[in-house]
């Protein structure tokens, strides 16, 4: 079992410092308290979770960085706009390193601080007594424990499908803590090495399966349920190959899919129809003022339904755009026409932002119900379940095209099929990356450029073979200086 970080204290104060509870906003600005003058009853306790959540909110949506956007980058879904400000071309240009900072460092330190603060609450939830306010408070931060540590694994490790050796390589250190498991007198730092892939998997799904049986089916926007819990375990079961068990947990998600009508106002966050996770813009404080997801594809606004003063920094493929139908209600969900000056481009729709805002700003759909779809009709494929993967398949293809014509695939044909509408449907959301990614494949870019007719610049790197270094990112410089026994990727 690893001991908590010394920086698990100022962790916790810096998301009080942003959370919607107004007791905390009140309070003066401090350098340092013992958590457990803090932590009194059930009230405190969720102000402290709804920090982990805040942390979490940080990296999924930071400027120039936010996981909602970089795995798109990386893959064929994107291409950057030569007229924009270059924002991330390292990242699409395969050029980071270890020393380039973003992402690479942001991801691993802000998902860290949520399981530092996970860990805190873990820690000193027995000063709460037993009741199902105290059971969901410590499901919820068991579940924001084995998520930013997923997180981190598939980031920084291998994916467990993506090789027959992927089980056994380095992943990422899991920092868990139990009742009582911590001295806030005299914190001293750690130094722990990396595990297995295989380990990190382990640890997450004992957090999920756990904080399963003891979230609640309901909870206030931005929070997990036991939706959500089950969502991310049939995404987790998906990664590591248990396909059984990744139908038997979508099997328990009972979110409703959101139907052709409801997705335009998914994408201004005029409505909640289909999703079971979100980041919500709007409890996450003043951090989310300068935390616009959409930035990292464009700057622009929404004002009476038209797009206004857009400006791209990246444009839907125009390869990945043309290959989806006219009869798909997602193409004008994904694509508008957008103009750098004279420069004509397929500007990216999604995280445009809430009507009336600019930038992007915009709640952070981590999971929705058609991903749950998707990875069941996935994994029944892998079973060999090719009617059920069809028929789980056609229950999103139904409620995406006009007409729609029931699915008479099979073999090659259905895998194909059930890749296409999950590159389709979870466009521009931070997955096509890591699909790629866990299903040992290349990053194949098309050769079109980056104008509205595929004229323009086309990517520089066109090809990232399977199998490549650079599929897991490198371990932050500053962390591999700081720990002498973390091991820094293989190629960096």
């Amino acid at each position: 079992m690893k001991k908590i970080k010394l920086t698990i204290v100022s962790a916790l104060i810096l998301s009080m410092t942003y959370s919607c509870s107004d007791e905390i906003d009140n309070l003066e600005p401090f350098t340092s308290v013992n958590p457990i003058d803090f932590l009194q009853g059930t009230t405190e306790f969720q102000t402290a979770v709804d920090g982990m959540y805040n942390q979490l909110f940080g990296y999924y949506s930071a400027p120039g960085s936010a996981l909602q956007g970089i795995p798109d980058i990386l893959s064929d879904n994107a291409i950057l706009v030569t007229t924009g400000r270059r924002s991330n071309e390292a990242y699409f240009d395969y050029e980071y390193t270890a020393a380039t900072g973003g992402a690479i460092n942001l991801y691993f330190s802000q998902a860290y601080n949520a399981i530092n603060i996970s860990n805190i609450v873990v820690s000193q939830i027995d000063r709460l007594e037993a009741s199902e306010t105290r059971d969901n408070i410590l499901g919820q931060a068991l579940a924001g424990r084995a998520w930013a540590h997923f997180d981190l694994a598939r980031i920084y490790g291998p994916i467990p499908t993506q090789s027959s050796d992927a089980i056994n390589a380095l992943g990422v250190s899991y920092i868990k803590v139990e009742d009582g498991d911590v001295n806030f007198e005299e914190p001293a730092p750690i130094f722990p090495e990396r595990e297995s892939i295989g380990s990190n998997y382990e640890e997450i799904l004992e957090d999920l399966i756990t904080a399963s049986t003891l979230i609640s089916e309901s909870n206030s926007e931005g929070r997990l349920t036991r939706n959500g819990v089950f969502a991310l375990l049939s995404r987790v079961y998906l990664y590591l190959g248990q396909y059984q068990n990744a139908i038997d947990a979508a099997n328990e998600v009972t979110t409703a899919l959101a139907t052709q009508d409801d997705l335009e106002n998914i994408y201004i966050d005029a409505s909640n129809d289909g999703i079971v996770i979100e980041l919500s813009v709007n409890t996450a404080g003043p951090e989310a003022n300068f935390n616009n997801v959409g930035v990292i594809y464009s700057q622009g606004s929404i004002e009476a339904g038209e797009i206004t003063n857009t400006i791209s920094e990246y444009a839907v493929d125009f390869e990945f755009l043309n290959s989806i139908s006219d009869d798909d209600a997602r193409k004008n969900v994904i694509q508008f026409d957008s103009a750098n000056g004279d420069a004509e481009h397929n500007g990216i729709r999604k995280f445009l932002g809430e009507a009336g805002q600019v930038n992007g700003r915009l709640d952070i759909k981590v999971m929705r119900a058609a991903e749950v779809l998707l990875n069941k009709a996935e994994a029944e494929f892998e079973l060999g379940l090719e009617g059920s993967a069809l028929t789980t398949l056609d229950l999103l293809r139904a409620q995406r095209y006009t007409p729609f014509t029931p699915g008479t695939e099979t073999g090659q044909a259905l895998e194909d099929a059930i890749q296409f509408e999950r590159r389709v449907e979870l466009a521009f959301e931070g997955h096509r990356f890591f699909d790629l990614k866990r299903r040992g494949e290349a990053i194949q870019r098309s050769s079109f450029g980056d104008l509205r007719d595929g004229s323009g610049t086309p990517a520089e790197t066109q090809t990232i073979p399977s199998g490549d270094f650079r599929f897991q990112f490198p371990i932050p410089i500053a962390e591999i200086n700081a720990n002498p026994n973390y091991t820094q990727n293989t190629g960096y």
